[in-house]
């Protein structure tokens, strides 16, 4: 069992071991069964702490009095979460058009914010600036060796869970960070054989443009509505995992991803945002079929796992406002 809570300080995790829930809907659909790995519903609200959290507690060990972070929502939330646990002040810098809901949950977690740039990569900017001039330690969302040692926990507890492997995995990809630590994971616990399916939103597709370009790549703008999947470069270390594990590279829609939102939240009762949505995509689309009939896929999968990532920044206004935009109402 995970320590308590109360323990963090004196080093248990933030995190908890979050349900691994079989979907029926989901099942029907892929025609095999469907696990859902529910890092939305943690105290952060998304798979973020596992990383995050482990961050933090390792910079204040080293002495650290002040976190800073960039963030499109999810990371921002986990580093306020872990400095308010830790009890320590934390300044989280989010693009300009954040939406209010998630300044407020920060807010309320007692989080100065401050708002910096048009996409996330210019709100890290401004963090590292802050950092840099008042000796803060700045946390990073998805680049660094703890953020991925903190993530490959997610794995530990699916092979408890499950015993033995699933047939795929499917995450979602921003930064890369889950998808690095996701990778360190399977090859610790023996399970470098099950393939990856990353899924991206076209319009924060980094991880995709950097595959077939065989480089990272730097995208000119983030123009999705997955705004926590906005990095407009992904991690290098997640471009070298495709040379260590089998991963398939899918892009959806803006209009795929929201209206797997829609549909998960009629079959589940869970309302997660359009990042996670773009992985619930790869089966409500029919990706993960289309994968097996091409025969990059085994056509008999035993089971599929699917991380629903998180729902921090989305709620049932900004669903509906989602939907109109993309003429889904």
């Amino acid at each position: 069992m995970e320590s308590p809570l109360a323990d963090c300080a004196q080093g248990g995790h933030f995190h908890v071991v979050t349900p691994l829930l079989e979907s029926r809907a989901l099942s029907q659909v892929a025609g095999t069964t469907v696990f859902l790995k529910c890092e939305n519903v943690r105290p952060a609200g998304s798979f973020r702490i596992r990383a995050i959290g482990h961050f933090c507690q390792e910079a204040v060990k080293s002495g650290c009095r002040h976190l800073v972070c960039s963030s499109g929502g999810n990371a921002g939330i986990a580093a306020a979460y872990a400095a308010r646990k830790l009890g320590i002040p934390a300044t989280i810098v989010l693009p300009e058009g954040t939406s209010p809901h998630v300044v407020r949950r920060l807010q309320g977690e007692g989080a100065e914010v401050q708002l910096a740039g048009k996409v996330w990569d210019e709100a890290s900017l401004k963090a590292q600036e802050l950092a840099k001039r008042d000796g803060w330690v700045n946390v990073p969302p998805f680049d660094h060796p703890l953020i991925w040692e903190g993530h490959a926990s997610l794995v530990r507890e699916l092979k408890a869970a499950l015993g033995t492997p699933p047939g795929a995995l499917v995450l979602a990809v921003g930064g890369g960070g889950l998808l690095a630590g996701v990778a360190a994971g399977l090859i610790e616990v023996g399970w470098q054989h099950v393939p990856i399916i990353t899924a991206e939103t076209q319009g924060a597709h980094c991880f995709n443009a950097a595959i077939k370009a065989g480089k990272l790549v730097t995208l000119p703008d983030i123009t999705s509505v997955a705004k926590s999947l906005g990095a407009k470069t992904v991690a290098r270390r997640a471009l070298e995992c495709t040379k260590e594990l089998e991963i398939f590279s899918e892009v959806v829609d803006d209009a795929q991803a929201v209206s797997a939102v829609q549909k998960f939240l009629d079959d589940e009762r869970m309302l997660v945002e359009p990042a996670c949505g773009a992985a619930l995509a790869v089966i409500y689309s029919g990706l993960l079929g289309r994968l097996q009939a091409e025969g990059r896929l085994n056509p008999s999968l035993a089971s599929v796992v699917v991380i629903v990532c998180g729902g921090n920044n989305i709620n049932s206004q900004g669903l509906q406002a989602l939907k109109t935009q993309l003429g889904q109402s």
